[in-house]
C-alpha cells in the first residue's frame, strides 16, 4: 500500500482553490495598478482644466477692463472706476493716441544730480548728467531700439507733470506713485553710471519748442537760437534716496 504524505493534499478541489486564489490575487494587483494610473491621468486632467479656466477668465477679465479704461465714460466704468484704475495702473495703461497721434511739440532735457553727505559732514553735489541724451545714444543708429531707451524717461515725466501741475505736490496715491516712479529711475541710472554712493537726488527738465524746419543753415541757426531763447526750464526738488529706490 501506498500512503499519502503528511501535509501534502492530493485533492484536485484543494489545488483548484490554491491557484484560484493565486490568480485573484493577480487580478486585484493588476486592477489597483490600472486604477491608480487612471485615478493619476483624472487629477492631472482636472489640474489642467483648472488652469485653462483661471487663464481665460483672467484674459476675459482683462480685457473687460481695459475696455471700460479706453471706451468712453459710462454707467459702468464710472461705477467702477476705482476698480478699473486698480488693474490697469502703471502696467496696461492704453491710449488711442495710435489712431489720433499727438507728437511732442516740444524737447524735453531731462538731467540729474546727486548729494551725498561725508564722514566730516560735507556735503558733496555731483555735476548734472543728461538723461536724456544718454537715452538718445541708445537710440539713434539703432535698427531696433529698445523700449526702455524710447519712453520709460519721458513718459514717467509726462505722468508726473500731469499729475503734479508746476508746485510739485502730491495731491493723491497716483501721484506719490509716479513721483517715486520717476526717483527710482533717475537713482537707477545714476547708481549705474558711476557707482558712486548719495542719498538725495534732484532732477532739471529743460523744455524748448521744436525749431521750425528751415531752408537754411542760417534758418536753422537762427531758428534754433529762438527756441533757445523760448526754452522753459524746471527745477524740481531735492528727493531722498531709499533702499527700494
Amino acid at each position: 500500500m501506498t500512503g499519502v504524505r503528511r501535509g501534502m493534499s492530493s485533492c484536485p478541489a484543494a489545488r483548484f482553490h490554491k491557484t484560484y486564489d493565486h490568480k485573484n490575487d493577480e487580478i486585484r494587483a493588476g486592477l489597483g495598478h490600472v486604477l491608480g494610473g487612471v485615478t493619476t491621468e483624472h487629477a492631472h486632467r482636472r489640474l489642467l482644466n483648472t488652469a485653462v479656466a483661471l487663464c481665460l477668465t483672467t484674459a476675459l477679465a482683462h480685457v473687460g477692463l481695459v475696455f471700460l479704461h479706453v471706451a468712453p465714460s459710462n454707467v459702468v466704468s464710472q461705477r467702477f472706476n476705482s476698480q478699473v484704475d486698480a488693474w490697469i495702473y502703471p502696467f496696461f495703461e492704453q491710449n488711442w493716441r495710435l489712431f489720433a497721434p499727438d507728437p511732442d511739440s516740444v524737447n524735453r532735457q531731462i538731467s540729474a544730480r546727486t548729494a551725498h553727505t561725508a564722514p566730516d559732514g560735507s556735503v558733496r553735489v555731483s555735476d548734472w548728467v543728461d538723461l536724456t541724451a544718454v537715452d538718445t545714444a541708445a537710440i539713434k543708429h539703432s535698427p531696433l531700439p529698445s523700449h526702455t531707451a524710447q519712453n520709460m524717461l519721458r513718459r514717467s515725466w509726462t505722468s508726473y507733470a500731469e499729475l503734479h501741475g508746476g508746485d510739485d505736490l502730491s495731491r493723491s496715491d497716483r501721484a506719490v506713485m509716479m513721483q517715486q516712479y520717476l526717483r527710482n529711475i533717475a537713482a537707477d541710472r545714476m547708481a549705474e553710471r558711476d557707482g558712486k554712493p548719495f542719498e538725495n537726488i534732484q532732477l532739471r527738465v529743460v523744455t524748448v519748442p521744436v525749431a521750425a524746419q528751415g531752408s537754411s543753415a542760417d534758418a536753422d541757426r537762427r531758428a534754433a537760437t529762438a527756441a533757445a531763447k523760448n526754452a522753459d526750464t524746471r527745477l524740481l526738488p531735492w528727493w531722498k534716496v531709499t533702499s527700494d529706490a
